[in-house]
């Protein structure tokens, strides 16, 4: 007799659970090295936002992403890639750099 109403209720949770994470999901950029640059060198992100960077390192050598202003130092091995969060970001610039390459691998994300 209550069988309908705690399917019901079930499936009610379920999908309240499910648009939850949904919403959680943190946007994606994604940031490639190559030649000891980074790509793109410049790009904008949502200020207020949490978000990940997905951070691709197509050189054989490593490369480590810094940012002071970002405080996030993490080093990315040769051929391989990492995640990065970073924010709520007020808007504003912030500078990053390759650490074992400052003279190519920089650049900036603007939070907007």
């Amino acid at each position: 007799m209550f069988e309908p109403f705690r399917i019901a209720l079930f499936t009610a949770i379920g999908l309240n659970l499910a648009a939850t994470a949904v919403a959680a999901e943190e946007p994606v950029f994604n940031l490639t090295i190559k030649d000891h640059r980074y790509t793109p060198a410049e790009f904008d992100v949502p200020a207020n936002v949490k978000l990940r960077l997905l951070i691709k390192n197509e050189d054989s050598s490593p490369e480590e992403f810094e940012s002071a202003e970002l405080h996030r130092e993490k080093v990315v091995l040769g051929n391989s890639e990492i995640t990065v969060f970073i924010g709520p970001l007020k808007p504003g610039r912030y500078e990053y750099i390759g650490d074992f390459h400052q003279e190519s691998a920089h650049g900036v994300i603007t939070a907007r």
